[in-house]
């Protein structure tokens, strides 16, 4: 018989996290798809018991209402619904939402006097910082879906920031102040 621990299983026999798949919702065109789409998504993962990280958790969020709301405000002339997907895998996850509307958006920096204009460029900005990625996509129907993947843990921390700068050497004393005293 042989000794030492027992053999680990072929990868292809281990089981999937319980909280992996592939969720998928519609809701109508209108402002108050936005927190009710938010709402469904953190459910979906306590329900799930995904382990996400609460900072990721908070950009997914906002990232969820910011693409929902460009879809409210954008497509709904052209989108009787709205589909928000929520995609899970062992490490990351991706949501996307997919509109009619087959304009592709570009994401913009707006002015400090601009009340809108900012959405996908919080969405870069929030995935990039976490070590995601994000873009937009055209749907089989002439559609877009604009979607965003990001882990669910934060990315490691680099190397520690100095608290304060660093302080110069001290400078050599005088040349007079080294010589010992004569007596």
């Amino acid at each position: 018989m042989p000794s030492g621990p027992p053999a680990e299983p072929p990868e292809e026999l281990a089981a999937p996290p319980a909280y992996e798949g592939v969720w998928r919702f519609t809701t109508p065109p209108e402002a108050a798809s936005v927190p009710q789409a938010r709402h469904a998504v953190r459910e979906l993962l306590d329900d799930q018991q995904v382990p996400v990280a609460p900072a990721i958790l908070d950009g997914l969020l906002l990232i969820v209402s910011e693409l929902v709301t460009n879809a409210v405000q954008h497509a709904a002339l052209l989108s009787p619904e709205i589909a928000v997907q929520l995609t899970i895998g062992a490490d990351r996850l991706r949501v996307a939402v997919e509109d009619s509307h087959p304009c592709r958006p570009k994401a913009l920096e707006a002015d400090e006097d601009d009340v809108g204009g900012r959405g996908l460029w919080l969405v870069k900005v929030i995935t990039a910082e976490v070590g995601g990625t994000c873009d937009v996509v055209h749907t089989a129907d002439g559609g877009k879906a604009i979607w965003a993947e990001l882990p669910l843990s934060p990315l490691p921390a680099g190397p520690p920031r100095p608290t304060s700068p660093p302080t110069a050497p001290s400078a050599p004393a005088p040349p007079d102040a080294r010589r010992p005293a004569r007596s």
